[in-house]
C-alpha cells in the first residue's frame, strides 16, 4: 500500500476486514515490511478465492479504521462482481 496510506491512522491496525461489492467480508492481517504496509495472512487466499489475476486492478477504499472496501477490475476495465463463495473459515470475517 502507498506510504501516504498510513497518514490516515494514529496507529496502523494489525488486521483489516476486506469487504467486496456484495458485502462479503474477509479478514487479513497487516504487517510493516521495508517501511510499507502490506496485507499478509489471508490475502493470498482472498486473491485465489476471488480469482484476482495478473493485469487486474484492485482498488481499496477505507470505510472504517479497520475495514477496506475492495473493488476488482478485469484487465479490460470491467468491475468484477464477487458472490460470496466458500471462504476459508480461518479468514472469513465474523459479522
Amino acid at each position: 500500500m502507498p506510504l501516504d496510506f498510513t497518514k490516515h491512522f494514529v496507529t496502523v491496525p494489525t488486521e483489516f476486514n476486506l469487504r467486496n461489492n456484495t458485502g462479503c467480508s474477509w479478514k487479513v492481517t497487516v504487517k510493516l515490511m521495508n517501511g510499507r504496509v502490506t496485507l499478509d495472512q489471508g490475502w493470498a487466499t482472498y486473491a485465489a478465492v476471488h480469482q484476482i489475476k495478473i493485469g487486474y486492478m484492485v482498488m481499496f477504499k477505507l470505510l472504517t479504521p479497520d475495514t477496506l472496501k475492495v473493488i476488482i477490475f478485469h484487465d479490460d476495465g470491467i468491475e468484477v462482481v464477487n458472490k460470496c463463495g466458500k471462504h476459508d473459515e480461518a479468514f472469513a470475517a465474523k459479522e
